[in-house]
């Protein structure tokens, strides 16, 4: 029993980690596996029911303590189930876009797989993350209709390919926090003749073998968010975030941009790790502004990588104008600022 108390107290204090805002990967670990965190916690409570009880005040205390912390994660993490009542799914169009998004994993060759899946999808878009050179030459069939490209062939696991059937206006590569780690910004001309501003993003992870805190993330999302704010037209934000969305920091971006995550109410999408069922984690995000909507969203079949590619459909809402941006108050603005400043 003394085995089941040690962890039934680590699990009841660890997933409140994350509310220290220590950016150390340690700490932020709790937000990623709080689904995992809250079947282990189930798990416990039963074993410390239906083994040993002894109506103790101290197993009383850990009871009512795992019951907690359980309830905490689902309040967290609840809105993103398909058990939570979803929006009005569907609009008037005025124009789609559709992206087939993924993180490729450098190291994966099956690149007919990942191929079948485009093919499968026919996107409008197609973005890779992780795609190396030899990912370049692998995928280079594509350009046979997707002609237009962005290519940023890293090996570093940050290089980005883009590839389109129609023209990118206004392309833009940059660099925002680190020197190797690249976003890309474009306009997309939906048949209507109205463009939507895409930010494709892949921001390096808080972990042991990557950057020991998330300050690079957390700055990337938060200059990201300050780009948005700036923009007066539809607006989309995917790519592999390395983060979940009941995190603190994209809880504010989104809150700063004033934009829609369309998995609310329709489940967790989880995409990393493809290879192991228990250990999957939300990490593949799309955003756009309230004058889009998300009307088909999928997960693709595995194709080699760790992660699932993310297929979306977006639609343009008729009669729909561009909304300002909320305004932020003096403690969220300051937040922001601080989450850029910390990397200096």
């Amino acid at each position: 029993m003394i085995a089941i108390y040690v962890i039934s107290i680590f699990f009841i204090v660890s997933p409140f980690f994350p509310a220290t805002g220590n950016p150390h990967w340690f700490f932020r670990t709790a937000d990623f596996v709080r689904l995992q965190s809250i079947a282990v916690e189930l798990i416990l409570l039963a074993l410390l029911t239906f083994f040993g009880w002894k109506f103790s005040t101290f197993e009383w205390v850990l009871a009512g303590g795992l019951l907690f912390s359980i309830f905490y994660q689902l309040f967290k993490v609840y809105k993103y189930s398909s058990f939570h009542p979803r929006k009005k799914p569907d609009f008037p169009s005025d124009g789609c876009v559709s992206i087939l998004a993924a993180n490729v994993l450098q190291d994966n060759k099956e690149f007919d797989r990942f191929l079948s899946e485009v093919k499968r999808y026919d996107p409008d878009l197609v973005l890779t993350m992780e795609s190396n050179e030899d990912w370049e030459k692998g995928l280079q069939q594509l350009e046979n209709e997707y002609s237009h490209t962005v290519k940023i062939p890293l090996e570093n696991y940050y290089g980005m390919h883009l590839y389109s059937k129609k023209e990118l206006y206004d392309v833009s590569t940059e660099y925002q926090i680190e020197d190797d780690v690249p976003s890309i910004f474009f306009d997309y001309k939906l048949d209507n003749g109205k463009k939507v501003f895409f930010a494709c993003l892949h921001p390096a992870p808080p972990s042991p073998t990557e950057n020991e805190t998330s300050k690079e993330r957390d700055a990337e999302l938060m200059l990201t968010g300050k780009i948005i704010r700036e923009q007066d037209k539809p607006t989309v934000v995917c790519g592999d975030m390395n983060d979940v969305v009941w995190s603190r920091t994209t809880r504010l971006f989104k809150k700063m941009t004033g934009m829609i995550d369309p998995r609310v109410g329709r489940g967790f999408f989880p995409t990393y790790h493809a290879g192991y069922r228990f250990m999957r984690f939300p990490l593949d995000h799309l955003f756009h502004t309230k004058d889009l909507f998300v009307k088909v969203m999928e997960r693709s079949k595995n194709f080699g990588s760790d992660h699932f590619g993310m297929y979306y459909e977006i639609h343009l809402k008729k009669k729909v104008q561009t909304t300002p941006k909320p305004k932020l108050n003096g403690d969220d603005k300051d937040e922001v600022e601080e989450l850029i400043d910390r990397v200096d």
